[in-house]
């Protein structure tokens, strides 16, 4: 099951934003930097990347084989 893509956005008593994505995989969650600064009225200061950045999403497809067995 795969959940829904997040943001966390934590405003701490000083004032300071933190935000973290969850669920998006690779380079997606970059698109958001530029959103959250508009919306926020903020500028980053710092980033880093969560181990979802290097993993990538995989597609299985079941696959299906039929083997004609001749019966003598």
């Amino acid at each position: 099951m795969t959940s829904k893509p997040r943001i966390i956005v934590t405003v701490s008593s000083d004032g300071q934003i933190n935000a973290e994505t969850e669920g998006l995989l690779g380079e997606a969650c970059l698109d958001y930097i530029a959103v959250l600064e508009d919306l926020l009225a903020a500028r980053t200061v710092e980033s880093s990347y969560t181990a979802d950045y290097t993993r990538v999403r995989a597609d299985v497809h079941a696959v299906e084989t039929h083997r004609d067995v001749e019966r003598a």
